[in-house]
């Protein structure tokens, strides 16, 4: 049995990870403050003898200290999440992101602790050579442009962490997630699957944002987990990053129309600009699909669940959950 930490546990990723870490009979314990995950999402968990959980930031370091010298390793989720809270909290993003990382792989370097670090395809920004493999060149926008705050903040997490397994050896794995969805994701933070789901299943227009042909590629959590857990078991993986995501791809007025065909829904689409949506100058990529012949080496891991299979979990979710009472958004 392995006793595993989860920061930033109750939320969506984390709690699903905690979930088969619990299955395959590990310990695990949760920090999380709750600013974007939710307590629900672990509610059932708690019942579990195996499963504890710290209401707590990760900026507390008497508190981390702890709870790093009480694991094996160190599953490390918790950051600023959303493009409205990237957009409208800037602040916020940089220092969750940059200080609480920092705070992380300081503590596991006292304690000789494994760390898996979780990034983002947000590290590419507007690359436009797809698809995206671990070793490309990033090339992101202006420093004017709070857009691109996270994909940077995100990229000094990676620098510190390799810093730190190449300085001192600390054993560290990063993973950079593609669009993960799933049953319990929000669309409160911007997340478009959850959003349109529930707008379909209101019976209100799908706002699709720009002009719709800008593609993305979602990956079932459940299948996201089983690649973070292989990653985490695999010795060959320490000191290396790797992509985890769907290869199929999929523009977001067509996802729009996905949505209207699996739920049944004859709500409108609705074009809304970027600047309407986010900010002035707003700057998006227009596609976004991951190369993952790196983790399918490594651990032999491919994505399973079509986006239709994920598409119908998530509508079966909501439908039993009814529409979040602070809307879509």
């Amino acid at each position: 049995m392995v006793r595993a930490l989860i920061t930033g546990g109750a939320g969506f990723v984390g709690s699903h990870l905690s979930e088969a870490l619990l299955a395959q009979g590990h310990h695990v314990t949760v920090i999380d403050d709750l600013s974007t995950g939710q307590f629900e999402n672990i509610a059932h968990l708690t019942q579990n003898p195996r499963f504890g959980f710290v209401i707590e930031t990760i900026t507390n370091t008497s508190v981390m200290d702890r709870l790093v010298s009480e694991c094996d390793i160190i599953y490390h989720l918790a950051a600023a999440v959303g493009v409205f809270a990237i957009v409208s909290s800037p602040i916020h993003t940089i220092e969750t992101n940059v200080r609480g990382t920092d705070i992380v792989l300081e503590t596991a370097r006292r304690y000789r602790k494994k760390v898996m670090i979780a990034s983002t395809s947000e590290i590419y920004g507007k690359g436009t050579k797809t698809p995206f493999s671990e070793d490309d060149d990033r090339l992101l926008g202006s420093t004017t442009k709070s857009r691109w705050c996270y994909s940077s903040s995100k990229a000094l997490d990676e620098f510190l962490a390799f810093a730190y397994h190449k300085e001192v050896g600390l054993p560290v794995v990063i993973f950079r997630l593609f669009n993960t969805v799933g049953p319990r994701q929000r669309g409160h933070y911007g997340m478009v699957i959850p959003r349109f789901v529930q707008w379909a299943l209101a019976g209100e227009p799908l706002q699709v944002y720009g002009d719709g042909t800008q593609s993305r590629c979602f990956a079932n959590v459940s299948d996201v987990v089983q690649a973070i857990v292989g990653l985490a078991e695999s010795e060959a993986a320490v000191g290396e990053v790797y992509n985890i995501g769907s290869q199929e791809e999929v523009s977001m007025i067509d996802l729009a129309r996905k949505v209207l065909e699996r739920t049944g829904s004859s709500s409108e689409i609705r074009m809304i600009p970027y600047d309407e949506a986010y900010e002035a100058g707003f700057e998006d990529m227009q596609r976004r699909v991951p190369d993952i012949q790196k983790i399918n080496a490594a651990i032999g891991w491919a994505p399973r669940k079509s986006l239709d299979t994920t598409l119908d979990e998530i509508i079966a979710y909501f439908r039993v959950k009814g529409v979040s009472k602070d809307g879509p958004r």
